[in-house]
């Protein structure tokens, strides 16, 4: 993981959020973290003003720069999540099935859990078998996806 050079905290909806930059693009996003700030960023600054935006309903995309890391399936599968749209959901097993490793919902599961940038990257789009809500790596787990799930108008099945 590259080390951050420049970090930025703030209060939200979901609790402490904690963004990190690295030569301005985003490297990590930690949610129910805050950590102290340090360095100085405009991509930080830009992304706590989307990131509030989208907490606060006025705001259905983000427009940052992100350097994205992981091994070559964490990518391909972050790459796919990238791709889900504002209120809608995608099943792990329809991500491993566009892989072309149909057998891999699980494994797409543990990449989605590895996911370095959450809402940027909107990971909490991923749903299980037939739209059931699943683990979150995120803030406080479940009742952080439950949020951002109902933030943007998605059925949620237990």
């Amino acid at each position: 993981m590259n080390s951050a050079d420049a970090s930025l905290s703030f209060e939200s909806k979901l609790g402490a959020i904690t963004i990190e930059a690295n030569s301005e693009k985003i490297t990590r996003l930690i949610i129910g973290q805050q950590s102290p700030d340090f360095g100085s960023s405009r991509v930080l600054r830009e992304a706590k003003k989307q990131i509030t935006d989208y907490l606060a309903g006025k705001r259905t995309n983000f427009d940052l720069p992100v350097a994205l890391h992981g091994t070559d399936f964490q990518m391909a599968v972050y790459k796919q999540i990238a791709k889900i749209g504002f209120g809608k959901t995608v099943s792990y097993a329809d991500i491993a099935a566009k892989l072309g490793k149909p057998l891999a919902s699980r494994a797409v599961g543990g990449a989605v859990g590895s996911n370095p940038v959450p809402l940027i990257v909107g990971c909490h789009r991923v749903l299980g078998a037939s739209g059931r809500i699943t683990g979150y790596s995120g803030g406080d787990g479940l009742p952080t996806k439950r949020i951002l799930l109902q933030l943007e108008n998605i059925p949620i099945k237990e």
